[in-house]
């Protein structure tokens, strides 16, 4: 008699095999969704450090210069015309009441101030050297500025010589150089007040080339020599425009 084989009734091992495999498959796909959310999430966590980080470096115009309150998105010409207003103002008040009519002049455009000093205010002889009352007129000017310096787009010192014999042009050489350091002296003493970046401050030394009187009489040549300061907001290419207007007004041309 043939004996019975026993273990047919278990199951394959190709079940079990299959069973393995589709649990694999099952975890695998678990982790991979499990990634894309990490990596989502993660996504999400690094832009909002960017907004933070945007935030607290751009948020305030002009943070750590002290001009927080002087700049912002929604600044207007308005804006930058009435700051110009407020320079004015202060500066014609301060001649008003120490009577420095003769010796400082005022005017203002759309977008600029121009102040004009006499020279002998400034510097004596061929010197370069500051009075001590230039310095103090210079400390008015600091003074002025200094609440606007967030809406001044350049401060321009202008110098100035006359030419000493109506017939016959300056040495360029003294004539130029002097009139820079004249234009230098005065820069650096208004970057040493600390009231306005210093990438807004320029020098610029004219000789005798732009004058606004004759050279035949002391009292001529006397107007000739002196700083001028250029004080322009928000768009200096229009400011521009009016410095060349100002001349001519200043030269006796039509306005």
């Amino acid at each position: 008699m043939k004996r019975v084989k026993k273990g047919g009734g278990g199951a394959s091992w190709m079940d079990t095999y299959g069973d393995m495999v589709t649990l694999l498959l099952c975890f695998f796909v678990l982790l991979y969704s499990m990634s894309t959310i990490n990596e989502t999430k993660w996504a999400m966590i690094v832009q909002s450090f960017q907004r933070d980080t945007t935030s607290e470096t751009m948020g305030t115009p002009g943070k750590g210069t002290g001009l927080e309150d002087d700049t912002s998105d929604e600044l207007t010409q308005e804006d930058v015309s009435a700051a110009l207003d407020q320079i004015a103002m202060a500066l014609n008040d301060y001649s008003d009441r120490n009577n420095l009519q003769q010796q400082m002049s005022i005017t203002q455009g759309a977008d600029y101030v121009f102040i004009t000093f006499q020279n002998a205010v400034f510097f004596g002889g061929d010197s370069w050297e500051l009075l001590d009352s230039g310095k103090h007129m210079l400390d008015q000017v600091a003074a002025a500025i200094a609440p606007q310096s967030g809406l001044i787009d350049e401060l321009r010192v202008m110098g100035h010589t006359s030419q000493g014999d109506p017939n016959k042009a300056n040495d360029p050489t003294v004539d130029r150089f002097l009139a820079s350091n004249r234009a230098a002296t005065v820069t650096v003493y208004l970057q040493e007040k600390n009231v306005i970046d210093p990438d807004k401050l320029v020098s610029v030394g004219y000789g005798q080339w732009r004058p606004i009187a004759g050279f035949d009489t002391d009292a001529e040549r006397a107007q000739n020599r002196r700083v001028e300061l250029l004080i322009t907001g928000l768009n200096p290419d229009s400011a521009e425009t009016s410095v060349e207007k100002y001349f001519t007004i200043r030269e006796g041309g039509a306005e």
